[in-house]
């Protein structure tokens, strides 16, 4: 097959103007306008509103280009498209090819006979999807979500780019994925299919090739199921090339191959992500017609669904192991999607397995990632929730939406399929909730089509075309059919009583969920961040351009709610940004680590959300400018594989409502040991009962062996002694002698801690940071001046007198500053 790419020398107009400018494909209509100088910055202040407008207009992209002879001379020429967004009508050389609606497929159509030498003309319009929403609300109003432009679910365009309660109304358009010419002869290979088989010291590779013949549509199945097609001549063989580089090829058109002693794959933290390249060559007797290519990864992966003494587990199951998730859920990279690079992706997804993920769950309304991602997630091992593009809101199964979208399907479940990271097929995020506790209007036609839609189409179309995969209706859901989606003792939910309820940290503790795939808490970005896109003005959290860059109705007085809870009241903009990430940081680390304490009931924490699509206060843990915020740097700690976390009671917890001193509970800790690695564990663990000046009043170690996969609590510590605003317990394992987990707790609201002043110090040495307290200081922040340094811990606690040496990972530690809580004030 010959390859042409029309991915150079176009040109775009708005098409109520006659200039032309530069385009750049794969691209869209904003990053050409930004890069012609035709448009301001749309994350800039409130530059959002001026850029929505632009989307008001149609633009026509248009480009020149010659086809060579030898081309012209295939029996079949198609004009194939990874990605357009998303209304558009396609000329060739005046002709009208296609008209097309659908941003997440991928169209080909056959153009042979409009094709010349020279001098063709390619011509893509893309309409209004603003307009288009409006009118098609007009007509037919459909409920969801608030935050989105109404009419967003009569589009089959990433939900997102109308808006979301974390992103921009700023919904692009353009030719945003690849464009090819595809000289085809005879045939070429459709797709393929690679199932597995595990037995002990082998896998045998079941290999399902389907190949279309010129000017055919029927796919054919090549391993002699379904051949009453003339194939004569054509063959296929395989070649197998090993991790460590070796090739392997298999002739005569194998439908099985046996790999020996395979290297198995495995998610981040219980060994390694061998791959093996595969190779698929399509033949008429010994000339090449075609190729596919593909890495995969040998391991078997499964959801483990089981009645149980609690309900029914919930967990994933990776070469026989029962696997607890840890990761966070994934929205598209940027709004200007052309932004995203396969190095952009591939440094965000390090960031995960840096901090211990092993799970990514693509929520479903962005759009499905390339290829970049999935490769990165095979490499890093990362397994992979993937949500299909359905969120918050109905959708009217007429005869055409049902057939676009079955295609949609198809397309993304081929291509995605032969990924070892991928983990399972989820129908939708929140719709099964939504409809069955009234969260949007939903009628009864509405309804049943949900039922047909995610319980019986998508599911079939999965067993179809990857049926080893396992398919989950929604995101919560309990199994289907509207029972009591969100229920905690059944399939996953999405918890939000902290944060949306205003309900207090403690409160995750009243829960045991057996997989918990949303839950969060929002904070700002950092500062430098935040000078992005504000003018000194703007610095004040309840500014008008603060609060364009926070979607979340509410939430900037949410975050002071829970400040007011917590902190005393930061006196300088800076503090507060510090603040905000200390209260995330804390959230998400008093859920995580009770559910991993309770391993075996629980088997997965899914925090939301990991990024952001563009500079904004949200619930992400590393920021658009790909700045770590604090919690990332706590996920590191309460994501680690052996990790020693403190069960406290004694909390003074106050309601606002209520005028009153807080009732002081009795004192205690109980310490707990999470073991998530193959290996049982001999450790090391102490604590210590402290002032505020760190000299100990109280202590105890103990040696410990916690069996692999599991969680082990130690005793209960009644602590009737220490003082409620002056003392503070702090608790560290040790393996081999090396600290490998600690921290801090505190009985009462850091507000109300008597801190004193700890004095932070640091000294550089080489590439670390050396960092001294001369008293007990929490969340202690290390920065540059540039706040660009990535450290290999951040936001932790200090004894005093103690030394805390941190490697620098990138950045220059030029102009260092270093806070604790005791700063803020």
């Amino acid at each position: 097959m010959l390859i042409k790419k029309l991915n150079d020398n176009w040109k775009m107009r708005t098409m109520s103007s006659k200039e032309y400018m530069n385009a750049y494909v794969p691209g869209s209509v904003y990053n050409d306008l930004l890069k012609n100088h035709k448009m301001e910055d749309p994350y800039y202040r409130d530059n959002e509103l001026k850029a929505l407008k632009l989307m008001d207009e149609d633009y026509e992209y248009i480009k020149s280009f010659d086809v060579s002879k030898h081309m012209l001379e295939c029996e079949e020429i198609m004009l194939h498209f990874d990605g357009l967004d998303t209304l558009a009508d396609i000329y060739l050389n005046s002709y009208h090819i296609a008209f097309v609606n659908n941003m997440h497929r991928t169209f080909e159509f056959e153009v042979k006979k409009y094709l010349k030498e020279k001098g063709n003309e390619l011509k893509i319009n893309f309409h209004s999807p603003t307009k288009f929403i409006r009118e098609a609300d007009k007509n037919k109003h459909i409920g969801g979500s608030e935050d989105a432009m109404k009419g967003f679910q009569q589009l089959r365009k990433a939900h997102c780019m109308f808006g979301w309660d974390w992103g921009p109304r700023l919904p692009d358009m353009g030719i945003w994925r690849k464009v090819l010419l595809l000289g085809i002869d005879k045939a070429r290979i459709s797709s393929v299919y690679i199932s597995q088989e595990h037995k002990a010291e082998e896998v045998t590779l079941n290999f399902d090739v389907y190949i279309k013949k010129t000017f055919s549509k029927r796919d054919i199945k090549f391993n002699g199921e379904d051949n009453e097609d003339d194939v004569s001549g054509l063959s296929y063989e395989v070649i197998v090339t090993s991790p460590n580089g070796k090739k392997k090829t298999y002739k005569n058109s194998p439908a099985r191959i046996t790999i020996n002693d395979p290297k198995l794959w495995w998610p981040n933290g219980y060994g390694e992500q061998p791959l093996y390249d595969i190779k698929v060559v399509l033949k008429e007797n010994l000339q090449g017609l075609d190729v596919f290519e593909k890495r995969i990864g040998l391991r078997t992966i499964k959801t483990i669904i089981e009645k149980d003494e609690y309900g029914e587990s919930f967990v994933h199951e990776v070469n026989n192991v029962k696997i607890f998730a840890m990761g966070a859920d994934y929205i598209p990279e940027d709004n200007i999607l052309s932004r995203v690079t396969p190095e952009r992706t591939y440094n965000l997804l390090k960031q995960c397995k840096a901090a211990h993920f092993n799970m990514i769950r693509v929520w479903g309304g962005g759009h499905y990632p390339y290829d970049a991602f999935w490769d990165a997630c095979d490499e890093l091992g990362l397994m992979v929730w993937q949500d299909f593009m359905f969120a918050c809101t109905s959708y009217d199964l007429t005869e055409e939406f049902e057939e676009n979208i079955k295609k949609e399907l198809i397309d993304n479940i081929r291509r995605i399929r032969s990924h070892p990271a991928l983990a399972l097929w989820c129908g939708n995020n929140e719709i099964e909730m939504f409809a069955a506790y009234g969260g949007f209007e939903i009628t009864s036609k509405l309804k049943s089509d949900y039922i047909k839609l995610y319980e019986y189409i998508i599911p079939k179309l999965v067993k179809e075309n990857d049926p080893n995969t396992f398919y989950w209706p929604a995101s919560p859901s309990s199994g289907g059919g509207f029972d009591n989606p969100n229920d905690e003792n059944r399939g996953d939910a999405h918890y939000w009583d902290v944060w949306h309820g205003g309900k207090p940290f403690t409160e995750y503790r009243k829960f045991y969920f057996r997989y918990l795939s949303e839950f969060g808490f929002q904070s700002f970005p950092r500062l430098k961040t935040v000078e992005t896109f504000t003018k000194p003005e703007d610095r004040n959290i309840f500014s008008y351009v603060m609060e364009k860059h926070q979607r979340n109705k509410g939430a900037n007085s949410k975050i002071m709610s829970y400040m007011g809870a917590t902190y005393l009241y930061p006196n300088d903009f800076d503090k507060l940004l510090y603040a905000s990430q200390l209260l995330q940081a804390e959230a998400i680390r008093y859920g995580v680590e009770h559910f991993r304490r309770n391993r075996g009931r629980c088997m997965g924490t899914i925090y939301w959300q990991l990024n952001d699509c563009w500079p904004v206060a949200s619930w992400s843990s590393i920021d658009y400018c790909q700045r770590w915020k604090a919690v990332h740097y706590y996920a590191k700690r309460f994501f680690a594989p052996l990790m020693l976390s403190c069960q406290e009671e004694g909390v003074l917890t106050q309601d606002p409502n209520v005028n009153a001193e807080p009732y002081e509970l009795v004192k205690s800790i109980k310490l707990c040991v999470a073991n998530e690695t193959l290996n049982n564990e001999k450790v090391n663990v102490r604590w210590a009962l402290r002032n505020n000046k760190s000299e100990i009043k109280k202590e105890k170690a103990y040696e410990v062996e916690v069996q692999k996969l599991s969680s082990k609590w130690l005793e209960t510590v009644m602590l009737k002694e220490a003082s409620l605003y002056e003392d503070y317990v702090s608790y560290e394992m040790l393996k081999n002698g090396e600290i490998i987990s600690s921290g801090t707790v505190i009985f009462c609201a850091p507000k109300h801690f008597k801190f004193i002043d700890p004095k932070l110090d640091y000294k550089i040495i080489k590439n670390e940071i050396v960092i001294s307290a001369k008293n007990y200081a929490k969340s202690v922040e290390v920065m540059n001046e540039d706040d660009d340094m990535l450290l290999e811990d951040n936001y932790f606690d200090m004894n005093a007198n103690e030394e805390r040496r941190i490697r620098i990972l990138s950045g220059k530690p030029e102009g260092i500053k270093l806070r604790s809580v005791y700063d803020i004030r």
